[in-house]
C-alpha cells in the first residue's frame, strides 16, 4: 500500500487565501444576480403602477442591460488604468444608489434611469470579477475558483427570488400591497439590494490588487508579496514569466484585439460564446419567470414560489460545475449542456405551442402538461447551470493572453449584455405576436447552434497557464 503524499501547509494556506479573496471578489456576482432577478417579482406591479403596456414593461426590464453593456465595455480601459479593485468599489456605489432610486421612481423613465445606473455596475462587476479571479488563481484550481463568479450570481438570483416571495407573502399575496412605512412591496424588493451592495464595497477594500496588473504597472515588490501567498514559492520565476507575456509595444486597449483582416480569431470565439449564452433564452426564466407562470394559470404567490425552486436548482447545478470543471474540462460540459437545453426547450416549445387558450389568448397548462412544463423548465436550468452559466465566464477569464485579457473580456461581456437585452426586450412582444411555442422554438434553435459552435470552434483550456494562452 503506497503512502499518501505529505501534507504541505504552505500549499493549503495559499489555496485558502485564494479562495477567500476570490469569494470576496465574487460578491460582485451576487449583486449581479440579485439586481437582474429582483425585477422578476416586481414586473407586473410596475406595469400596473406606471400604467404602461408590454413594450414599456419590457423596456423597463431590459434597458438596464444596455447599462450593463456600457459598464462591461468600459471595464477594460478602466481596469487597465486603475486596476481591478477601484472599479469594484465604483460598482458597489452604483449598485447602492440604483437600489435606493429604483424604489422611489416618479415615472417609468426615471425608474429606467436608476436601473441603467445599476446596469453599469453590473457590467463592471461582470467583466472585472472573472479577470481578477483568473489572474489571482493557480492554473490547477482556476476553473473551480472562476466558477465562484457563477455560483455567486445564482445565489444572488435565488436570494432575490426568495426575498420577493417572502415580501409578497408578508404583504398578503401581491407586490402592489403596502408593506412597511406606507410603501408598496415592490419598492422594498429593490431596497433589499442596498445591504449586500455596501458589503461588496467593504470586501473590495480588503482584498489585494491583481499581481498581473501590479507587474504591468511596474509594482513588482507588491506583486511578489501577493504571488508568494498564492503560489507559496517560485515567485521570481512567475514574475519573469508574466513580464515576458506583457512585453508589447502598445498598452492594452481595444486596438490590441485586432490582427490582419479584423479581430483576432480567439476574440471572435469569445464573442460567440457570450452571445450564444444569452440566445438560448436563460434570462427569460429569471426576468419573466413569475409573469410566465402566471400567464399559464398559476397564482402570483405560487409563481414566485416556482421561481424560488428554480433558483435552488440553479445553485445545486453550479456546485456540480465547480466539482467537475477542473476534472472533465470546459468543452465536455458545454457540449452536454447544449444537448440538454435543446431537448428541454423543445419540450417546452411543444407544450406551450399545443396548449389550449383562455379567453385572453394565453395558453393554459393543466394536469400532466403543467407538471411536465415545470420539470422541463427546471431541467433546462439544470443543463444551463452546470455548463453555459459558469463555463463561459471561466473561459472568458482565461482564454485570452495577458496582452488582451481585460479588453477582450470587456468586449465579450459587452456583447453578452447586448444579446441579453435583445432577448429580454423582445420576449414580451414575441409572446404577444407569435406565442410561447414559437418563442421557445427559437431558443431551442440557438441551443442546437451552440452545440456545433463548441464542437468545432472552442479549444480546451483546462490546466493551461494564463501565460501560455495565445
Amino acid at each position: 500500500m503506497s503512502a499518501s503524499p505529505p501534507h504541505d501547509p504552505k500549499q493549503s494556506a495559499s489555496v485558502i487565501f485564494v479562495l477567500l479573496i476570490s469569494a470576496a471578489a465574487a460578491l460582485g456576482g451576487f449583486l449581479f444576480g440579485f439586481d437582474t432577478a429582483v425585477i422578476n417579482g416586481a414586473v407586473v406591479a410596475l406595469g400596473d403602477y406606471f400604467k404602461v403596456g408590454p413594450v414599456l414593461v419590457g423596456m423597463s426590464v431590459s434597458l438596464a442591460l444596455i447599462g450593463s453593456a456600457v459598464g462591461a465595455l468600459l471595464s477594460g480601459s478602466v481596469s487597465d488604468r486603475y486596476g481591478r479593485i477601484k472599479p469594484m468599489l465604483l460598482s458597489a456605489f452604483l449598485f447602492t444608489i440604483s437600489g435606493v432610486g429604483s424604489g422611489l421612481p416618479i415615472t417609468v423613465w426615471d425608474f429606467i434611469f436608476w436601473r441603467f445606473l445599476g446596469g453599469v455596475g453590473i457590467g463592471l462587476a461582470s467583466a472585472i470579477t472573472p479577470a481578477y479571479i483568473a489572474e489571482i488563481s493557480p492554473a490547477s484550481l482556476r476553473g473551480s475558483f472562476g466558477s465562484l463568479q457563477q455560483l455567486a450570481i445564482v445565489v444572488g438570483i435565488f436570494v432575490a427570488m426568495l426575498s420577493n416571495y417572502m415580501l409578497v407573502g408578508i404583504a398578503g399575496g401581491s407586490a402592489d400591497n403596502v408593506l412597511w412605512l406606507g410603501f408598496e412591496t415592490w419598492r422594498w424588493m429593490f431596497w433589499a439590494e442596498v445591504p449586500p451592495a455596501l458589503l461588496y464595497g467593504f470586501a473590495a477594500l480588503m482584498i489585494p490588487e491583481s499581481p498581473r496588473y501590479l507587474i504591468a504597472s511596474r509594482r513588482e515588490k507588491e506583486a511578489e508579496g501577493i504571488l508568494a501567498k498564492v503560489l507559496g514559492e517560485k515567485t521570481l520565476d512567475k514574475i519573469e514569466e508574466i513580464k515576458g507575456s506583457l512585453k508589447i509595444e502598445c498598452t492594452p486597449s481595444f486596438a490590441a484585439l485586432r490582427c490582419e483582416g479584423g479581430l483576432h480569431p480567439v476574440v471572435w470565439i469569445g464573442l460567440g460564446l457570450s452571445v450564444l449564452q444569452q440566445f438560448v433564452g436563460i434570462n427569460v426564466i429569471f426576468y419573466y419567470g413569475s409573469m410566465l407562470w402566471r400567464s399559464v394559470g398559476f397564482s402570483e404567490e405560487n409563481s414566485l414560489w416556482i421561481t424560488v425552486i428554480t433558483g435552488v436548482v440553479n445553485i445545486v447545478t453550479t456546485l456540480v460545475a465547480i466539482v467537475l470543471i477542473d476534472r472533465v474540462g470546459r468543452k465536455p460540459l458545454l457540449l452536454a449542456g447544449s444537448a440538454g437545453m435543446l431537448v428541454t426547450l423543445g419540450v417546452l416549445a411543444y407544450l406551450f405551442g399545443n396548449a389550449p387558450l383562455d379567453a385572453t389568448g394565453h395558453p393554459v397548462l393543466q394536469g400532466a402538461s403543467a407538471t411536465t412544463a415545470l420539470y422541463s423548465a427546471n431541467l433546462y436550468v439544470f443543463c444551463f447551470g452546470f455548463s453555459w452559466g459558469p463555463v463561459v465566464w471561466v473561459l472568458l477569464g482565461e482564454m485570452f493572453n495577458n496582452r488582451i485579457r481585460a479588453s477582450a473580456l470587456a468586449l465579450g461581456a459587452g456583447a453578452q449584455w447586448v444579446a441579453n437585452f435583445m432577448v429580454s426586450a423582445s420576449f414580451p412582444s414575441l409572446v404577444s405576436r407569435v406565442g410561447l411555442g414559437i418563442t421557445y422554438s427559437i431558443y431551442a434553435f440557438f441551443a442546437a447552434l451552440s452545440f456545433f459552435f463548441v464542437l468545432f470552434m472552442v479549444r480546451e483550456t483546462k490546466g493551461r497557464e494564463l501565460e501560455d494562452m495565445e
